[in-house]
């Protein structure tokens, strides 16, 4: 049921001989409360309750561990019905002067297609795709154990950038900020949603033509064919000059500024040349770019770089005009950073 908008549960329940405004307060309470047992829905009927229970519609996430890191990044590993492991993130920021920000890094694949080789999902291989429940169970269930020690608890920002490519999952995805956004649920605004490609050009193409204002970042990680094809095979599938010219697309139909996410690696893409390349790469573009210094992942053979070239390669951008920033990393010393989401248990102690 946590897959489904009030609508749905009403007709889902019409049989059973239910009025119509039972889709709306069930689905609230699965979505804004983020209950987990049937038994908690205490406005319902006592056998409109046992019925549900009997039906097992409501399939919350199992909680396999959940590691805290010392910036106060969460790491939550989850096992899904089949058994399958996936992670996600929560990501508190404090602010003195304006209200906190609390940010989810979800999940979209149990395991990943790509195989980018600087990333530990892509070493793992692919599973299968997250149904919409367990993308929206991933926000939920953090919020129901968050609020066992705060009741206020709310995330205000999601980004799509967990295990998996959002964009071979699309219609799951799509559906999941639907209920993200439902103003009987979480109620989260359109733009503090980010979803992460790849580089998938359907998908871009698709995006592109929502009626929402999603935003839209793009890994790129390299800026040549040849460099990105040897650590992105599916670059191979969508070459560098077709992913620009989508993302051209999305600006044209949208004006909606684009997200650029680069993984530094020490000796691999972080050259003065590989500065300039990608300076005049996005030369008077209206993006904001996010250089990311590579997080250790074993087995890849990515190194993260020094603080001294990565300074030295954002003045470069900056003197191309281009917006760059360092991006502030969280939970590195849980393995909860970019890169590092495996969605399987290493045998760490619980928090």
């Amino acid at each position: 049921m946590r897959g489904l908008f009030p609508e749905e549960i009403a007709a889902l329940l019409k049989p059973w001989g239910q009025p119509a405004f039972r889709g709306k307060q069930i689905f609230k309470w699965l979505q804004n409360r983020a209950v987990r047992e049937v038994a908690e829905m205490t406005d319902l009927p006592q056998a409109l309750r046992a019925r549900l229970e009997e039906a097992g519609w409501l399939k919350p996430l199992a909680l396999e561990r959940r590691r805290v890191a010392r910036d106060g990044t969460e790491k939550y590993l989850w096992r899904l019905a089949d058994g399958e492991l996936i992670e996600s993130v929560l990501m508190p920021y404090r602010r003195a002067q304006t209200r906190d920000r609390v940010t989810v890094c979800l999940s979209t694949q149990a395991g990943c297609p790509l195989g980018c080789r600087f990333c530990a999902t892509g070493q793992q291989g692919f599973r299968r795709n997250l149904t919409a429940a367990e993308i929206v169970g991933q926000v939920l269930d953090i919020t129901y154990d968050q609020r066992k020690n705060d009741p206020d608890f709310k995330v205000t920002n999601l980004v799509f950038m967990g295990m998996g490519e959002p964009f071979l999952n699309y219609d799951n995805v799509r559906r999941a900020i639907g209920l993200f956004t439902h103003p009987e649920g979480q109620a989260i605004g359109q733009r503090r949603i980010t979803v992460s490609t790849a580089g998938i050009v359907p998908g871009i193409d698709r995006f592109a033509g929502e009626d929402w204002e999603v935003n839209l970042a793009l890994s790129l990680h390299a800026a040549d064919d040849k460099q990105r094809s040897e650590w992105m095979p599916v670059n191979e599938r969508f070459p560098l000059a077709q992913v620009l010219e989508a993302c051209r697309r999305y600006w044209e139909r949208t004006r909606r500024r684009l997200s650029v996410e680069y993984a530094l690696m020490a000796g691999v893409n972080d050259r003065p040349e590989d500065a300039r390349r990608l300076g005049s790469l996005f030369k008077g573009w209206p993006i904001h770019l996010n250089l990311i210094p590579v997080n250790a992942v074993a087995g890849t053979g990515a190194r993260r770089p020094e603080r001294e070239p990565t300074e030295r390669f954002l003045a470069e951008l900056r003197r191309w005009g281009v917006d760059a920033v360092i991006r502030e990393e969280r939970g590195q010393d849980i393995e909860a950073a970019c890169g590092q989401l495996r969605g399987a248990a290493r045998g760490e102690e619980e928090a």
